[in-house]
């Protein structure tokens, strides 16, 4: 399997060890993992092989086929994220795991087959190595390489390196650690003036952004591009540059900071840091159960007159994004669901996965609905073509673009072999750069783009492209472009995400008539607009979803009880000091308390008229016992069907009651506002029907059974004028189901407009020629 993992990293042209020192160190690293199997499964083995020789070792080998299945599958994520699984996958759902491993593998015949590859050398492996001379003599082997391993793992301080350690070994002990973590960090109790540790005063963060703008009269728009993958690595001229050219553009005539980090090295935690300079949690924000009290920038900016908007071209219920954006209140949530068939989706060849659009169809669709969003806006773009599987629909003319840039002679940092292995990903990289062009060239000609702030930044750096060192997953270019700029700076300081807000805000505050509220609860001081290299900052990095391993404090980081020093060109590398260990560690810990404290006691910020709570459904604790006891153990799908089960029995109290617990989990449940939708109606509660179909119709225009349920609705409730309202938006969304035409065809009847019934009743029939509702329906029309 090691032979394996060095093959496909080396044909993949990604950077390989020594392989001798490479093969070696797997190896023992590997027998180190056996003894822990030895020892754990001996016992069990030694009672089985008591009573029949045979039942101990068929018990051996079922353990170690699925041991081999589990180590496959682990070096087979690892050579795809090019990071060994450990807790973060506790920080996922089945679903986002599915989700994630499809769009990253084939999910062939030839895919499946692989796994069957080495459960079956290692049973061939027993009958042969059985038969061989030395078997007599394995029990001094195993002795002697045990004593050699132990050796070698106290005398050689690589000999444990994440790169050589067994897949199934490393996971376990990380899920160990993450859980001794867990009891480790006790969340303090903090009362009176300390009872929220964020918290401070507005005017705590200076305003640095003035020296650089001229001021208008009018509030500025805010529009923000979070870039999917986009590392600081791949702009300007740093190691893999060279395939950005518009971004690269860009930087003489902006405010631009190459030394910025992420807060998180995933995208999950990108939202509640540059929007909100919000603390992680125990998982990530968004993982939390019940939303903690706080405010953000589009919470603060809604309240100052702006409109509020999100953009992206996947399902925004992924990583839980929608929680967060409808706890703020944003207007207008624009996600894969919003696009109609002029928009072709980016699709894996290879399995049929989709994330859904990619970059230039985002611009393309924000830019189509600007017009109808009134001003001042506010505006967060979120991409995500550079992502797994770096699919998009014009890819074989970028792949070609790459090849034109290999051969023209063009110096590049980066080797020919690390693009050509990487193609896909370099040419994802040059087709969102030029998505990104053609935004700017098109926002140009707005009225508007004169008055518009441009935030563009990486939300982390793209994993499956080897990284440097540790910090490098976290650094993330962040740009301020805008015709206001009355100058330009390249920055050397080091600074974060949660740094934005506070900056921003009190740019506004300070030029324009933005009120902020008297006390903010940011994680972030400010950014710093040092062009020395320097880090005035106290930085905690989430690695992924449970893991805060990483802390940047001065010019060191802090990884995984190791101490690195970060160098003025952002490189690092490993030194030994105890008395700055232990101040950095001793800082690290404080922030961890408070990062628990708040988030699991509700003490971020106060629960006052400055926190925009959106309305949810408050159960009461009879409620929440009894749908918790129906929903028990079940997936949020089963819920659903559960859910449907009740309202078919005629308990549709129970029915809503298990909807509005799913929908507090997972706001865009279509399906499931729809059910909560016709029971209300079967009830005769048409405005609260009518409220919640819509509710869906606005999350999904393209969804064939929102129109069905909503005629129905209309129907019943013989509401004829909204039925007609419903039918054109049907007509103008090209909304082709037979039976959403059906009853169209039924609401014009209604309407005495019998002449457009029979139109469309007439081209249903040319399809269902046998139909008896639909010939029985024609009949009555005549």
């Amino acid at each position: 399997m090691s032979l394996y993992e060095y093959s496909a990293t080396f044909l993949s042209g990604k950077e390989t060890d020594n392989f001798l020192k490479y093969i070696c160190f797997k190896f023992l690293n590997h027998f180190l993992t056996i003894l822990f199997v030895f020892i754990i499964f001996l016992p069990f083995y030694y009672l089985l092989a008591k009573k029949k020789s045979k039942k101990g070792l068929l018990f051996i080998k079922i353990i170690f086929i699925i041991l081999i299945i589990v180590e496959f599958s682990l070096t087979k994520y690892s050579l795809t994220t090019l990071l060994n699984l450990g807790a973060d996958l506790l920080g996922y759902s089945l679903d986002d795991i599915y989700l994630t491993v499809t769009s990253s593998e084939s999910t062939s015949i030839f895919y499946f087959i692989s796994f069957l590859i080495f459960p079956i050398l290692f049973l061939a492996s027993c009958f042969f190595l059985k038969k061989a001379e030395f078997f007599k003599y394995s029990g001094r082997i195993f002795i002697t390489i045990t004593l050699v391993v132990l050796i070698l793992k106290f005398a050689l301080p690589s000999f444990s390196e994440s790169n050589y350690e067994n897949k199934t070994y490393f996971f376990i002990a990380d899920v160990i650690k993450y859980q001794l973590e867990k009891r480790e960090v006790n969340a303090i109790q903090l009362e009176g003036n300390n009872e929220y540790p964020f918290l401070k005063p507005s005017e705590a963060t200076k305003d640095v952004l003035s020296p650089f703008f001229n001021i208008g009269v009018e509030k500025p728009n805010i529009v923000i591009l979070l870039v999917e993958g986009l590392g600081s690595e791949f702009v300007g001229d740093r190691q893999f540059s060279g395939f950005t050219p518009y971004l690269n553009s860009l930087i003489p005539k902006s405010l631009f900071w190459d030394n910025f980090l992420s807060n998180t090295g995933r995208t999950f935690g990108a939202l509640p840091s540059l929007m909100a300079s919000l603390p992680f949690g125990e998982k990530g924000f968004l993982e939390i159960e019940n939303t903690p009290t706080h405010i953000s920038l589009f919470s603060i900016l809604k309240k100052n007159g702006y409109t509020t908007s999100f953009f992206s071209g996947d399902q925004s219920s992924f990583d839980k994004k929608i929680n967060f954006l409808e706890y703020n209140g944003v207007e207008n949530i624009i996600d894969e669901n919003k696009y109609d068939d002029s928009y072709p989706k980016s699709v894996n060849g290879s399995n049929g996965f989709t994330w859904g659009y990619s970059d230039y169809e985002i611009f393309k669709k924000t830019l189509s609905v600007l017009d109808d969003i009134q001003t001042p806006r506010l505006d967060l773009i979120t991409t995500q073509t550079i992502h797994e599987p770096f699919t998009f629909p014009v890819k074989e003319k970028y792949l070609v673009k790459i090849d034109s840039i290999l051969n023209s002679g063009t110096k590049l940092k980066a080797t020919k072999k690390q693009i050509s292995s990487n193609k896909d990903i370099f040419a994802s990289i040059l087709y969102a750069d030029a998505s990104i062009k053609m935004f700017f060239e098109a926002y140009k000609k707005r009225s508007e783009f004169k008055n518009t702030i441009f935030i563009i930044s990486g939300d982390h750096r793209l994993i499956p492209i080897a990284q440097k060192d540790k910090l490098c997953r976290f650094n993330v270019p962040f740009f301020i472009y805008s015709p206001m700029l009355k100058k330009a700076a390249k920055m050397k300081a080091i600074n974060s995400h949660y740094d934005f807000v506070p900056t921003i805000l009190s740019f506004l505050s300070k030029n324009y008539d933005v009120t902020l509220p008297k006390e903010t609860a940011w994680v972030g001081e400010g950014i710093d607009t040092s062009k020395i290299f320097r880090n005035i900052h106290k930085i905690p990095l989430m690695r992924y979803k449970g893991s805060i391993n990483d802390f940047i404090y001065k010019d060191y980081m802090y990884s995984d009880g190791n101490l690195f020093k970060i160098k003025e060109d952002f490189n690092t590398y490993k030194i030994s000091d105890k008395k700055v260990l232990n101040e950095i560690t001793n800082h690290f810990k404080t922030f961890k308390s408070l990062n628990a404290y708040a988030t699991q006691n509700d003490k971020i910020y106060p629960k006052n008229a400055d926190a925009v709570v959106a309305e949810i459904y408050q159960f009461t604790p009879e409620e929440l016992a009894k749908v918790e006891e129906i929903t028990k153990d079940l997936t949020i799908d089963d819920m659903f069907m559960a859910a449907r089960q009740k309202a078919f029995n005629n308990q549709r109290e129970t029915a809503r009651l298990i909807c509005n617990y799913i929908l507090k989990k997972v706001p865009n449940y279509v399906d499931v506002r729809i059910l909560k939708g016709r029971t209300l109606a079967w009830d005769g509660k048409y405005k609260a029907a009518e409220e919640e179909l819509l509710n869906a119709l606005k999350r999904s225009p393209y969804y064939d059974d929102v129109y069905l349920a909503l005629l129905d609705m209309y129907w019943w409730s013989s509401q004829n004028e909204k039925s007609k309202i419903i039918v054109e938006k049907a007509i103008k969304n090209q909304i082709k189901n037979d039976d959403v035409a059906f009853k169209m065809a039924r609401a014009f009847a209604t309407m005495n407009n019998t002449e457009k019934a029979e139109k469309i009743i007439d081209s249903i029939l040319k399809k269902q020629p046998k139909n008896k509702v639909y010939i029985k329906f024609k009949k009555s029309l005549q």
